[in-house]
């Protein structure tokens, strides 16, 4: 590898939970990465809404379940377990169709021997689980979605439209992180063209930002600060929530994968 491709660039990372990884690599292509955690998962899976959840399967069984998350899926799980339900929640799934969004979360269900009826392709997103999901007579059937960060209204309106009842279980929020000095920071080095490049690894980061800066007084000014670098995507989702806010992105990663993004942003500052 060569360890100069990203020719001593600045790289803002936004990432939390790899975030520091995601530094690592960008060290050793040549980059000098600014951390900036832009986002907290809080688990947020109340035991009682656990219990109530059980006690609606049992009357009226779901007969399709969405994981749309790996932290989501192993929140849940953890929850029933401290509850001493987590027997019972195999057995109801067992008689479930169940459907998973993405790698993460069938590796948690994998990992518990959960058979997996059905996954969405790539790149993962609502409209590849609708996709996955158009062959199949939803109409009258109660439908369980394991809810990320917000609810997701797209898949759940889709659902709805064709006849099927959705039900979502919260099982963790997003928040700011409890440290917001490095977002801080970094809309400082925006403002003063400090940034060569900006990762987005999920639309929420771009939420967060936008949050922090209105807090500091420079949403106005953000989008412009941001389209002057390099804007990397990790996927579709997040570009779409890029351009609501104004910026446009200068690359996403396909598949939508942190490989292909290093790789794409690498090239792009390389030639920068």
């Amino acid at each position: 590898m060569n360890g100069a491709r990203m020719k001593s660039k600045v790289v803002a990372i936004l990432e939390t939970r790899i975030g520091a990884h995601l530094a690592e690599l960008v060290t050793r292509r040549g980059g000098v990465p600014l951390l900036a955690p832009a986002l907290e998962e809080v688990p947020d899976l109340d035991p009682q809404a656990l219990q109530a959840l059980l006690s609606q399967w049992r009357v009226e069984p779901f007969k399709i379940c969405i994981f749309q998350t790996g932290v989501g899926t192993r929140t849940l799980f953890s929850a029933a377990a401290a509850a001493n339900s987590d027997t019972e929640l195999l057995a109801l799934l067992a008689a479930s169709t169940v459907v998973v969004r993405g790698p993460k979360p069938a590796g948690e269900l994998s990992a518990r021997n959960i058979r997996i009826d059905m996954r969405a392709e790539s790149p993962f997103t609502t409209e590849t689980v609708l996709a996955a999901l158009a062959g199949v007579e939803v109409k009258g059937f109660s439908i369980l979605v394991q809810r990320y960060g917000a609810t997701n209204q797209a898949l759940a309106a889709a659902l709805e439209a064709r006849g099927a009842t959705v039900h979502e279980i919260a099982t963790y929020r997003w928040a700011l992180p409890a440290d917001t000095q490095p977002l801080v920071d970094l809309l400082q080095a925006l403002g003063g063209g400090r940034v060569d490049a900006v990762v987005f690894t999920s639309a929420v980061q771009m939420h967060n930002l936008y949050a922090m800066a209105q807090k500091v007084g420079s949403a106005a000014q953000l989008a412009g600060h941001l389209n002057r670098s390099i804007v990397a995507s990790i996927g579709p989702v997040c570009s779409r929530t890029l351009r609501d806010y104004g910026v446009t992105p200068t690359l996403e990663a396909s598949p939508p994968k942190l490989g292909p993004l290093l790789t794409a942003l690498e090239s792009a500052l390389s030639g920068a």
